[in-house]
C-alpha cells in the first residue's frame, strides 16, 4: 500500500482547500456588483466608499459585517419633546374645550413632522443603514400610526424600541411591541376589559404579526382576547401597565393549548408554532430577496430560525446567504420605496439637507408617511409603490435634486390631512418642501468627476454601476454634458428598482 508523507498530505489538503475557495462564490471577494447589491438590499442607496469597503470580502464575509455592525441606539439625538414623561395630554381629553383640542392636535402634527425628519436624518447618517432599514421594516409590520395614536412621543418610543430589537430576538420584540402604548392605542387594547374584550389586537397579532390568514379561527381569537384583557396605559406617564381587576383570569382555549393563559402565555403559545416562523421569514423574503418566496427556502429558513429561539441574525443571515439572494435573475426585481428614493438619492449624491422636514413630507407626498401607515396592514409595497400619480412626484423630487432648475416644486403631500393635519397645512407643507429642496445644491460636474476612472466614459460607467441595479433601458447620449447624463441616470425606469 503506498503511503504519502504527513506534509505531502498537508500540501494536498492546501490546494483542496485553496481550490474550494475559488470555486465557491461566497469564499472569493465578491467585487463591487455584489456588494452593491447587498448594500442596496439591506440599505439606503450604497456609496461609492461603502461598496469600496466591501467589494474585497466574501460574501460570507460581508453578510457578517453587516450584521456585527448593526447598532440598537440611534446616532441622531431625537426632538427633545421625545424624553417628556408627564400626562400625554395637558389638558384631559373628556375635560378640554375645542379650542384645547385644536392647540393639542397642531402641536402633535408639529410634533410628528420633527419626529419624521429626524428619522430621515438617522437614515442618512447612521453607520448602520440595515438597523434602520429593518427598524423600517418592524414600523410596517407591528403597525401603529399617529392617525389614531396623536401624541408623538408613543410613537417615538415604539421606534425606539423597533430600533432596540431590529436584529435580536423577534419572540422578545413580539412582547415588547405588544405591550408597547402606541400599539395599544392603535388596536383599542385600553378597551379590552373583562366581560367586554375587544378583540382587534387578539385578531391582528394572528393573522399580521406571526401566523397569517388561516392558521387560527374565531374560537382562538375570541379566547385571545380574554387573555389580554387587563393591558393598559397609565395616561399620567404614558407607560404600560397591567390593570388586575380588568382582567379576565378565567380558562382559555388558544390554538389547542388551554389554561388560565394571561397576554404573555398567549404570545408564547403562538410563538411555538412552526407557522409564525414561516410567516415572518416569508415577510422578509419580500423585503430582501425577491416578491415571490421560494416555499422550500422559507421552509429550511424558517425552522433554523425557530430552532434559535427567533435569532432575527440567523433569519438574515441565512436569507442573505440563499443562491436565489445573489441570483443575476433576482437584480433589479424590487420597487424601490419612497423612502429608498428619498434617502438613496440624498446619500448616493452626497447631499446633506440643512433641514430634513421637506424630505420626509416628499417621502409621504410618494406615498410612504412615516409614523402614519395606512392601515393596520401597512404599506403593501412592491409594484403598488408606483401608480400614475407617485411616478410623477418622484419624477418631480429627482428633477428637483438633480437640475436645480427652479421647476415648480412637488405637489403637497395629502398625507398631511390624513395624518390629522389642520386645515391649511398642505399649503405649508408644500412651502417647506420647496425651501428644503432649494437648500441642496447638486454640482453634477464635480460629483462625476469624482467617480473612479481615468476616462470621461469610464467615470460614466462608474457613475451607472453606482446608481443602477441593472444595466440602463434608454441609450445615455454621448456628448451629453455632465448634469445631463446624471439627469438621465436618474430618470431612468431602471433607478426605481433595488
Amino acid at each position: 500500500m503506498n503511503r504519502r508523507s504527513p506534509m505531502v498530505l498537508v500540501r494536498v489538503a492546501l490546494l483542496a482547500a485553496a481550490a474550494a475557495c475559488a470555486a465557491s462564490p461566497h469564499a472569493a471577494p465578491m467585487g463591487a456588483d455584489d456588494a452593491r447589491h447587498l448594500l442596496a438590499r439591506t440599505g439606503f442607496g450604497p456609496t461609492e466608499s461603502e461598496i469600496r469597503a466591501f467589494a474585497p470580502l466574501s460574501r460570507n464575509d460581508a453578510v457578517e459585517r453587516l450584521l456585527a455592525d448593526v447598532q440598537s441606539t440611534p446616532m441622531t439625538p431625537p426632538p427633545a419633546w421625545a424624553s417628556e414623561t408627564g400626562p400625554l395630554r395637558p389638558v384631559p381629553a373628556a375635560t378640554a374645550t375645542p379650542d384645547e383640542r385644536k392647540v393639542f392636535l397642531r402641536e402633535q402634527v408639529r410634533r410628528g413632522l420633527e419626529l419624521r425628519a429626524w428619522w430621515i436624518e438617522e437614515m442618512l447618517v447612521t453607520p448602520s443603514p440595515l438597523t434602520e432599514r429593518m427598524t423600517l421594516f418592524w414600523h410596517n409590520h407591528f403597525v401603529s400610526g399617529q392617525q389614531k395614536v396623536r401624541v408623538a412621543r408613543l410613537m417615538y418610543a415604539q421606534n425606539a424600541a423597533f430600533r432596540e430589537n431590529a436584529v435580536g430576538s423577534f419572540a422578545t420584540l413580539l412582547h415588547v411591541a405588544s405591550k408597547d402604548p402606541a400599539m395599544l392605542v392603535y388596536l383599542d387594547g385600553v378597551q379590552n376589559r373583562k366581560g367586554a374584550p375587544n378583540e382587534n389586537f387578539a385578531r391582528e397579532v394572528m393573522e399580521l404579526f406571526t401566523l397569517g390568514v388561516g392558521r387560527y379561527d374565531e374560537r382562538d381569537v375570541k379566547e385571545a382576547a380574554r387573555a389580554f384583557t387587563g393591558w393598559s396605559i397609565e395616561r399620567e406617564t404614558g407607560g404600560f401597565v397591567f390593570r388586575p381587576r380588568l382582567h379576565d383570569d378565567g380558562v382559555k382555549t388558544v390554538l389547542g393549548r388551554t389554561g388560565a393563559f394571561d397576554g404573555d402565555a398567549v404570545l408564547d403559545v403562538i410563538l411555538a408554532r412552526p407557522e409564525t416562523a414561516e410567516f415572518v421569514v416569508g415577510k422578509l423574503w419580500k423585503e430582501f430577496v425577491s416578491a415571490t418566496p421560494d416555499p422550500s427556502e422559507v421552509s429550511r429558513i424558517a425552522q433554523a430560525f425557530r430552532a434559535s429561539r427567533y435569532d432575527v441574525k440567523v433569519a438574515l443571515r441565512e436569507l442573505l446567504r440563499t443562491p436565489a439572494f445573489w441570483a443575476p435573475a433576482q437584480r433589479g426585481t424590487l420597487v424601490k420605496s419612497p423612502v429608498d428614493v428619498v434617502v438613496g438619492t440624498l446619500r448616493q449624491l452626497e447631499l446633506t439637507p440643512p433641514d430634513a422636514r421637506a424630505f420626509a413630507l416628499v417621502a409621504a407626498g410618494m406615498g410612504q408617511n412615516l409614523f402614519a401607515p395606512p392601515n393596520v396592514r401597512g404599506w403593501p409595497g412592491g409594484d403598488a409603490w408606483i401608480n400614475s400619480n407617485t411616478l410623477l412626484a418622484r419624477k418631480d423630487y429627482l428633477d428637483r435634486v438633480a437640475r436645480q432648475d427652479g421647476a415648480p416644486p412637488p405637489p403637497a403631500p395629502a398625507a398631511m390631512q390624513t395624518a390629522g393635519a389642520p386645515s391649511g397645512a398642505a399649503a405649508a407643507a408644500a412651502r417647506v418642501v420647496d425651501r428644503g429642496l432649494r437648500s441642496v445644491r447638486f454640482d453634477a460636474a464635480a460629483w462625476l468627476a469624482q467617480r473612479d476612472g481615468a476616462t470621461r466614459d469610464a467615470r460614466i460607467d462608474a457613475a451607472r454601476r453606482l446608481l443602477l441595479p441593472i444595466a440602463p433601458t434608454r441609450t445615455l447620449q454621448d456628448d451629453a454634458d455632465a448634469r445631463a447624463t446624471v439627469y438621465a441616470l436618474l430618470l431612468d425606469p431602471a433607478y426605481q428598482l433595488k
